[in-house]
């Protein structure tokens, strides 16, 4: 999967609302996943892949196409023009 599962683990405490911890213990239950922990393990890394791509789209989103076309062409040493994207 992702570099997280190699990494050391730390054990932390965290409070959980019932209806949360209700529907964490139905998927341990039903094999989703082997334990709480790994069931918040998991969740908390999507959460975060998932605050990283969203920054990454808004970042993409202040780019302007034609500045960044002409910093690619400055170093562009092929034949023609560039295909179009």
């Amino acid at each position: 999967m992702t570099y997280y599962h190699t990494m050391a683990r730390a054990k932390i405490a965290i409070t959980v609302d019932e209806q949360a911890l209700a529907e964490i213990d139905r998927l341990v239950q039903q094999g989703v996943f082997p334990n709480r922990s790994k069931a918040i393990e998991d969740a908390l890394h999507e959460r975060i892949m998932r605050l990283q791509r969203s920054r990454l789209a808004r970042e993409c989103a202040k780019l302007v196409k034609s500045e960044e076309q002409a910093i690619a062409d400055e170093g562009y040493v092929g034949e023609g023009e560039w295909p179009e994207y």
